[in-house]
């Protein structure tokens, strides 16, 4: 009787058999039965021909399997197909190896944009600009951090667009970079202001002196810095995220690394170029710091409007100041410590490393907290209650020892440290840059130093990206400035109290104030 009900079913699919009655046993107002193509008859091709169009038509849960149930040799892949919507993206499946690799080459290049950078810093610190305006040291860190605050927000951003399908199509693309490029002038240059505020702030309260031209000058030089450094280096950004994405490289392991690879190195010699330019016109063109400042603060309007438009922008222009301003604070007190060492001819040497620990911490946390949203993303919305649900407090056994893919990454770029920092000191060694000499106690004291502050980074951002997850913020636009800050303060603080310890306890070989 059933081999008779399925040969029967499948020739009236066919057009073979007479056609269906309204009347029949699938019940009046109901679809023709689809689906019993599964059931092998003589004909092969009939079969064939139903499979296509049950594949195409079937709607629902099929009735002829329920029909058919106790004979039935049903084909699992069209239940799946049938009965299932679309599956959501997954998570990068990525060994520690493949993760290593795509980081090691972007870090490596970064380190030696940070190297670079301090060799520069360890140049400039000597300029009569540094020596008459010592708060241009302020905002060292402050200028620098950007590339957390901004080009890395940028970078995290946009690498979970990519990663998501938000930027596939031109009009999606040209849509992304340029609301995010009009988002990210319009921050560069009202943190440059802010910063130049902190600065002169700062340089007044210990001392209680306080010079109008000097501030104009900090005021002008901070924001045509971080102006024309955002505008550089959000176009690199751009131009490597869409490039990842079609060699088939996930553009969270390579994207901020790159960020920072010429991030230090740019805003450094800008703000030493244009505050030493301006400084040679402080007797001349004294109103050439208002003129300056009006022009790019006259920008903002336009700006605004652009980035407007974007709806992905949108949000962050009214509600992402906060990370960002607070990051900036946070790296002016860092920017503090530093201008209260290297003043001292004794930790002069500090000046070469700080932008090389600074550096490698930020780049380090910000690829961590990037791939920690990104995974996050691909499971829901910020806010939604899901099996990614975000931890309270972690324990640190979770943040490193776990075997899901962050815990794996995180103990990847913890292992980066020790052999990237040595090649890093091999390579100031060799160009002779600094003060110091490389002994073995500065070596362990210094290491001692970065391994302590790029664990506590990438265990805060194990905590922080979760939590900001949780109350419904997107960690691309608000963990990356507060980690990249918390690396230069954590960086700056313990490299001085390195150099302080080293100095105490007489290690002469060092000859720190050399």
């Amino acid at each position: 009787m059933s081999s008779k009900l399925e040969l029967k079913d499948v020739h009236q699919l066919n057009g073979t058999g007479p056609a269906a009655s309204p009347c029949s046993s699938d019940g009046p107002g109901r679809e023709p039965l689809a689906g019993t193509s599964e059931f092998l008859g003589p004909d092969e091709a009939g079969v064939e021909v139903v499979v296509i169009e049950s594949r195409a038509n079937a709607k629902g849960v099929r009735e002829e399997d329920a029909l058919l149930e106790n004979g039935s040799q049903s084909n699992e892949s069209d239940d799946v197909s049938t009965d299932r919507g679309p599956a959501p993206p997954s998570p990068l499946k990525e060994t520690s190896f493949s993760i290593g690799l795509q980081v090691l080459f972007p870090f490596l290049l970064a380190g030696f944009g940070t190297v670079a950078a301090g060799m520069v810093l360890d140049i400039v610190q000597h300029w009569e600009v540094f020596q008459k305006v010592t708060e241009v040291f302020i905002l060292v860190p402050a200028l620098l951090g950007l590339k957390g605050n901004l080009e890395m927000t940028l970078a995290s951003r946009l690498s979970t667009a990519a990663n998501i399908g938000h930027m596939d199509t031109p009009k999606e693309l040209w849509r992304m970079i340029t609301g995010n490029m009009a988002l990210i002038q319009v921050q560069a240059t009202v943190v440059g202001f802010l910063a130049s505020i902190a600065a002169v702030v700062f340089g007044w309260i210990p001392d209680g002196h306080f010079s109008i031209p000097h501030a104009f000058l900090l005021c002008a030089s901070s924001v045509a810095t971080a102006f024309i450094a955002s505008l550089v280096l959000g176009m690199i950004m751009i131009g490597v995220i869409i490039g990842s994405r079609k060699i088939g490289i996930n553009p969270d392991n390579v994207a901020t690394p790159i960020a920072a690879s010429l991030g230090d190195l740019i805003t450094l010699a800008l703000l030493s170029g244009i505050s030493w330019g301006l400084y040679l016109e402080l007797e001349n063109w004294k109103y050439i710091y208002p003129l300056v400042c009006a022009f790019f603060v006259a920008l903002l309007p336009v700006w605004v409007v652009l980035a407007r438009r974007s709806p992905a922008t949108r949000e962050v222009l009214y509600s992402g100041w906060e990370p960002v301003i607070i990051a900036m604070a946070i790296s002016s007190v860092g920017g503090l410590i530093l201008d209260k060492t290297v003043s001292d001819p004794n930790f002069a040497g500090m000046a070469v490393f700080t932008p090389v620990i600074n550096g490698v911490g930020g780049n380090l946390v910000a690829v961590q907290a990037s791939r920690i949203s990104t995974f996050l993303h691909m499971n829901g919305m910020p806010g939604e209650n899901s099996e990614q649900a975000p931890r309270r407090c972690p324990s640190p056994c979770t943040t490193f020892f776990s075997p899901d893919v962050n815990s794996r990454s995180a103990r990847v770029l913890f292992l980066l440290v020790v052999p990237g920092h040595l090649v890093f000191l091999y390579t100031i060694s060799c160009m002779q840059g600094g003060h110091t000499t490389l002994t073995l106690i500065f070596i362990v004291f210094y290491m001692t130093a970065a391994l302590l502050q790029v664990l506590i980074l990438l265990y805060i951002a194990d905590w922080m990206v979760h939590w900001m997850w949780g109350r419904g913020l997107d960690p691309d636009n608000f963990s990356i400035p507060y980690l990249t800050a918390l690396g230069d303060l954590l960086g700056t603080g313990l490299l001085a109290l390195s150099f302080h310890v080293l100095w105490l306890i007489g290690d002469r070989d060092t000859d720190v104030g050399d």
